[in-house]
């Protein structure tokens, strides 16, 4: 008896069969497979969790989370991700976290929440903007490949590669040979990295069409968000069954064992900030590296120093 196959299986299969001259053994490369050598010595994916919940079940409301509840839990879940950081820079690990999910789904505001207690110079977000026309012509994933880590660097991506899985195969911005090409490239890409010793870590975060709209009108009333609001963001908002078919597809053809999607349930922005973090830091083993505490020295001794006049300096007018 044949498996049956997925929404998301079908809708790659699908696109991949259509008008592809591709050979049949291309064409299984980029659905889900047995264990094979590829596959060898890499952690087992948990398809449940992979699935974006039912709408009913992510709008299932829980208590809200206390404000001092939040940041009591924030503040210790901080603490270790300055010792995920300076592991990383001690044992020169390369780390690749990315971002992906519906607008307004929060993932800013995780990105900002990870990033905001660590080093720019070891943690550092990326988030492109329109490829140029020269972008255009170069290999698809050329304009991501310049932003990979270093020894000592994590690189959190806010959208990334995966552009071509959504808003590209949505609004038409790439042809159906581009696509096809991406769904068979993009999951050899992915193992390329971590052969090449990359730790990547993949989140996709899920939320509601009710949320999502409270948050889209928040945006749109709060004077300080509406930057946050394009014209992309209505668009795709009509098409969200168009996303929703894009987005099974794509989970279907990359959640490969070497890189596995987690959903990210994020109707309450606290719990999701909160158990992205956690979950962030189950992914790579690590240990308090943190330096001693250093003691201030005093300081030298002005020798016969005089300031210039202070007339001569323009200072920052004292307006409050």
């Amino acid at each position: 008896m044949s498996k049956k196959k997925s929404k998301g299986e079908d809708e790659a299969g699908q696109v991949l069969a259509e008008g592809s001259q591709a050979r049949p053994d291309e064409v299984a490369d980029v659905k889900p497979k047995k264990k094979g050598k590829a596959d060898e010595g890499a952690a087992p994916v948990d398809r449940a969790k992979n699935a974006e919940p039912h709408p009913e079940e992510v709008t299932k409301p829980k208590p809200k989370m206390a404000l001092k509840d939040y940041e009591d839990e924030l503040a210790r879940l901080e603490i270790e991700l300055i010792k995920l950081q300076e592991w990383i820079k001690a044992q020169g690990l390369k780390v690749v976290v990315i971002f992906e999910g519906r607008d307004a789904a929060g993932k800013g505001g995780t990105i900002k929440t990870i990033t905001e207690c660590l080093n720019p110079r070891i943690c550092r977000v990326v988030a492109l903007g329109v490829p140029t026309e020269r972008e255009k012509s170069q290999w698809y994933f050329q304009r991501y490949v310049a932003h990979l880590p270093a020894a000592g660097e994590m690189v959190l991506f806010d959208r990334s590669w995966y552009n071509r899985a959504g808003v590209e195969r949505v609004m038409g911005f790439c042809t159906e040979d581009e696509y096809r090409e991406y769904l068979r490239s993009c999951p050899e890409f992915e193992r390329m990295l971590v052969r090449a010793g990359i730790i990547l870590i993949k989140y996709w975060f899920s939320v509601s069409d009710e949320e999502q709209e409270r948050r889209f009108r928040a945006r749109m009333e709060e004077p300080t968000k509406r930057w946050k609001i394009s014209p992309m963001d209505m668009e795709s908002r009509k098409r969200w069954v168009e996303y929703s078919k894009a987005k099974d597809a794509m989970l279907a053809t990359t959640d490969i064992k070497q890189a596995p999607w987690s959903v990210v349930n994020s109707n309450d922005k606290r719990r999701a900030r909160l158990n992205v973090i956690s979950h962030l830091l189950s992914q790579i083993p690590y240990e308090d590296t943190t330096p001693e505490k250093i003691e201030l020295p005093p300081r030298q001794a002005d020798g016969g120093y005089v300031r210039p006049p202070i007339t001569d300096q323009t200072f920052v007018p004292e307006v409050f």
